[in-house]
């Protein structure tokens, strides 16, 4: 097992291990690899190298493996990005603590239920990008060690891990994000601190995510060249377009 830190995080100039691999039939390769406890996938398209990279990160502790985000993963693979998704400590099938689980199961039934989550939610979800973070940022190191890989570097996905990686990180050069109204106050403080360029897509009906919130997380963050797209419908029914509107952001700013 690669040598870790005392958090359990890979240290600096650890490699990924690379597991298995398939080439898909758009002619993606993707190949599943290990980061010390870390389990990701890297997709890559037939470009020739170096290629830039985007993180693109599933929300809430989901898992790697979520079918909407194999598929965006691999149209910007397809577009000639390399394209890497983890799951970090406390999503997928990473071990979660018995008080977590408990957070999590309280969330969906106050959601359901149509109670007031803000405390259950920052009880869950801040703790929560805490201890992603460093996975996140140990595996941008390991990747961008790789021959095939050389950067720039761009995030997509989960608006608080977003905020967060972009204020730590400077190699992160672009942002797209899914807006949720509910990111934790930390997040909501570090957006103002955020100058990258940045791409927010708002589902105008998302029964999960209050609007209002949103417009005003996009308000804040701190970047001179911000978009936001807005399209009818609920929290899953993205339009495809702005898949291929996405990738179209990414190549203004990482090629």
């Amino acid at each position: 097992m690669p040598p870790h830190d005392t958090e359990g995080t890979p240290l600096p100039g650890t490699l990924p291990r690379f597991t298995s691999e398939e080439r898909l039939d758009d002619g993606v390769l993707a190949r599943e690899f290990t980061l010390g406890d870390i389990p990701g996938t890297l997709w890559t398209p037939e470009s020739a190298a170096p290629l830039p990279l985007i993180l693109m990160a599933h929300n809430n502790g989901m898992s790697k493996n979520e079918p909407r985000l194999v598929a965006r993963a691999r149209l910007s693979a397809a577009y000639g990005y390399a394209v890497a998704s983890i799951d970090a400590a406390g999503c997928g099938d990473r071990p979660r603590s018995a008080a977590e689980e408990q957070a999590r199961a309280d969330l969906r039934r106050a959601m359901r239920a149509g109670e007031p989550v803000d405390g259950i939610f920052e009880s869950f979800i801040g703790p929560l990008i805490e201890k992603a973070a460093p996975d996140w940022l140990a595996t941008l190191d390991a990747l961008l060690a790789l021959p095939e890989i050389g950067g720039p570097v761009g995030y997509s996905g989960w608006t608080a891990l977003g905020i967060r990686l972009a204020v730590a990180d400077p190699r992160i050069r672009a942002a797209g994000c899914f807006a949720g109204g509910y990111v934790p106050r930390a997040q909501r403080e570090e957006a103002r601190r955020v100058t990258v360029p940045l791409l927010l897509l708002l589902q105008w009906d998302d029964e999960g995510n209050p609007r209002q919130r949103a417009l005003d997380l996009f308000d804040a963050f701190g970047s001179t060249e911000k978009t936001l797209h807005a399209n009818m419908g609920g929290h899953t029914g993205t339009p495809w377009f702005e898949r291929e509107d996405g990738d179209r952001f990414f190549g203004r700013h990482l090629k």
